[in-house]
Formats: C-alpha cells, sequence, structure tokens
C-alpha cells in the first residue's frame, strides 16, 4: 500500500486510538482527521474532542449516530429475529457497518485517502470494519496499526505514550481486568478475568443490569406497540427509534434482563467468550416474536426462522453491505407488512414475557379454535381427507418394509 496522505481515524479518545493517532502522524507524517460516534456508549464524548486537539488534530468529527442506528440497523436486524449460535443479539456485529460508512463519507468528505481502525488482528472487528468500507468503496486504504506495529505489550503502548506526551490514566498504567464495547443495544465484555470460561464472571463485570436475584419482587408489565415489525411505542407513548431502545435498556436493566454468558465460534477460527448485556434487545426480540405469532402466516413465519441463522451469521461476519444481506433484507421486510399491533409482557427476575398480544392484521380466528359451538365455521369432517392424503406416503412406506421383511 503506498503511504496515505490523509487518514481517517475511528477515534474513542482512549489510550489505545490516541497512541494511533500518534502513530499514524509519526509512522506515515500525514494529516489524521478523527471521527467519534456517539452509539449510546454512556460516554462523554466532549473529552475526545479535546485530546485530539492536544494531539495536534483540526479535522474532528464528533457525531450523535443513536437514532441512525436503531432506526437504520438495529430495527432492520430484529426484524429478522436475528440470533448468531441461537442466543448472540449481535450488539457489536451490527454497530461496525455504521461506523465504517460514516468513515468511509468523512474521507470523502475530507479528501482523505485511508481509513483506519483500532481493531485487534485476532478479533471479528477488523473484518466487519473493512469489509464494511471495501464494499462502500472498493478503492479506499484501510490500516490496521494493530497487524502492522510493534508495540505487543501494554508496556510498549505506555512506552510510546509517555515518549509522545499522551496523556495516560492513572488506572491505565496496570492491566485493565476486562474489555468492555458498548453502544445503546449492549455491552460487550471480553479478556483477562473472562478468557477462562471454567470460571463463573465476577459480578463487577456486569455493568447495566443488575443481579436477577436482586431484581424487584413485583413484576411489571410494558406494552410495546409496533408498525410494520418496528417498535413505535411504549405503553401508548409514540417515541423515536432511539428513545424507544434507551427506554427498554432502562426496564430491562431494572429487572436483570438481557445477560448472557457466550462461547462464540469467532469468524476468523477461534472460540471466545464473552459476557453481553442486551437489556432492551432482549425485551424488543420477545415482544417482536410475540406479535409475529398472530400476524404472520405459518409459511412465513416458519420459512423466516429457517433463513435467521443464515442472516444473522453474515451480519456477525461483517457482511452487512453485502448483495445476499440485502436479499434476505428485501425477503424479511417483506413479511413485516401486516406486523402491527401491540404486545404486553412482564417483566420479572430476569425475564421478559409475553403474557398479551393484539393487532387489528390478526389471522388469529377464535370461531376457528374454540372448544364451544364453532357455528359452522370449521367442518371437522374434513379432517378425514387430509390425514389420509398425508399418510398415503408413510402407508406405501410401511407396506414396502413389511413386504421385504417376509
Amino acid at each position: 500500500m503506498s503511504t496515505p496522505k490523509k487518514v481517517v481515524l475511528a477515534y474513542s479518545g482512549g489510550l489505545d486510538t490516541s497512541i494511533i493517532l500518534k502513530w499514524l502522524q509519526t509512522e506515515y507524517g500525514c494529516e489524521v482527521v478523527t471521527f467519534t460516534a456517539d452509539l449510546g456508549q454512556g460516554e462523554e464524548l466532549e473529552p475526545a474532542r479535546q485530546k485530539a486537539e492536544l494531539l495536534g488534530v483540526s479535522e474532528i468529527f464528533i457525531e450523535d449516530l443513536r437514532e441512525e442506528f436503531v432506526r437504520d440497523f438495529v430495527f432492520p436486524m430484529f426484524r429478522a429475529n436475528a440470533l448468531y449460535e441461537g442466543l448472540y443479539l449481535l450488539g457489536t456485529s451490527i454497530a461496525r457497518p455504521l461506523i465504517s460508512k460514516r468513515l468511509v463519507e468523512i474521507a470523502a468528505e475530507t479528501g482523505a485517502d485511508a481509513i483506519a481502525h483500532g481493531a485487534t488482528g485476532k478479533g471479528n472487528d477488523q473484518v466487519r470494519f473493512e469489509l464494511s468500507a471495501y464494499a462502500l468503496n472498493p478503492d479506499i486504504k484501510v490500516i490496521a496499526p494493530w497487524r502492522l506495529w510493534d508495540l505487543t505489550s501494554r508496556t510498549k503502548l505506555i512506552d510510546f505514550a509517555e515518549k509522545n506526551q499522551i496523556p495516560i490514566a492513572k488506572d491505565k498504567r496496570g492491566e485493565a481486568p476486562f474489555s468492555v464495547d458498548a453502544n445503546l443495544l449492549h455491552t460487550s465484555s471480553e479478556g483477562k478475568v473472562l478468557e477462562d470460561p471454567a470460571e463463573e464472571a465476577p459480578d463487577y463485570v456486569y455493568q447495566r443490569t443488575v443481579n436477577p436475584e436482586d431484581a424487584p419482587d413485583t413484576p411489571e408489565t410494558v406494552e410495546i406497540g409496533f408498525e410494520k415489525g418496528d417498535a413505535v411505542s411504549i405503553n401508548g407513548e409514540a417515541m423515536s427509534p432511539a428513545t424507544i431502545l434507551t427506554k427498554l435498556n432502562e426496564l430491562g436493566g431494572k429487572h436483570g434482563i438481557g445477560r448472557l454468558d457466550l462461547v462464540e465460534g469467532r469468524f476468523v477460527g477461534m472460540k471466545s467468550r464473552g459476557v453481553y448485556e442486551t437489556p432492551g434487545g432482549t425485551i424488543l426480540l420477545e415482544a417482536h416474536r410475540g406479535i409475529e405469532q398472530i400476524t404472520l402466516d405459518r409459511g412465513q413465519a416458519h420459512l423466516k426462522d429457517e433463513l435467521m441463522p443464515r442472516y444473522a451469521e453474515l451480519i456477525y461476519n461483517g457482511f452487512w453491505f453485502s448483495p445476499e444481506r440485502e436479499m434476505l433484507q428485501a425477503a424479511i421486510d417483506h413479511t413485516q407488512a401486516h406486523v402491527t399491533g401491540t404486545v404486553k409482557l412482564r417483566l420479572y427476575k430476569g425475564l421478559a414475557r409475553t403474557v398479551a398480544r393484539h393487532s387489528d392484521h390478526s389471522l388469529y380466528s377464535e370461531a376457528h379454535v374454540t372448544f364451544e359451538d364453532d357455528a359452522g365455521a370449521y367442518d371437522q369432517t374434513d379432517a378425514q381427507g387430509f390425514i389420509q392424503l398425508n399418510a398415503l406416503r408413510l402407508k406405501l412406506l410401511a407396506a414396502r418394509d413389511r413386504r421385504l421383511r417376509k
């Protein structure tokens, strides 16, 4: 790769990305533009601006992307009920394509010829950032310092920071007990004290949820309104996408909902252990499945469930901007035309359970399923022919096997 002239760096303001910023300046002698996204991680972003200015950056982008994140990435994913390996709600995975999208857009706006990220060479994020970037601009240069430099230990990082007058928080001089990634959908904790999957995660790892055992002893009921597969209200109050997820996080955290301790198969080949908290997302998934129960046809619902693992894997592996993900999204979105109504859930001690659902688009017919007189809505004698036709091949198989045994 030719030497970049100007680089847009995904910048958190933390020690690692501050070191990357200075390394880019010294290694390539290039101008660096910083981009810091507010995805609802719950941190003050102004210190990132101040630190970037201290390091000589003149073009600093700090953007509130919470609404776009939930509206254009989280909600479409939840229409699919996506779960990676049957459990993981893809909180980190779904944030990366949005960050990459803005990195590429800012590069075009500022005349930069390269972007850079702080993902390591062992994880999934490097793949997600770079596949998304190349899908949006095939000519963009991508710099991944963790795959290039010789700063391979915490000691070397600290030494580099001190030599280059990069401020180091006192707690950064020692080893952090675990690594955290957070956004409005979830928190993800990995490494250090969590590396041995045989050891239970310490209580201090959890940041957004109370221990379910310590959650309120009284259940709480919440009603979520949906239009065409997306949540639009809580308890009858219309809210924006990000506001809905924020409120559901508050409710879920209070009741200890959304904890997950998972050993997953990374795209790069190894297994890793992560502790996730997705309180609002866990409630949202339960509610979405609740409204689909009465508004989706059986054929739609079953095929959708078959497609879901592939869709989830595409997002996990970094293929959000791939044609196959977009193709699946079109099919999934088509199924959501009538997924409109309300779902009532009960939150209690780590669980969110659907207890009622209503929709003007409902396919549920009480007249057909009642145990009382159905007034001719369903002719039970029709079932005899239905059973005989479905049994025909089974009868033929059984007859053949009986004949061959003689």
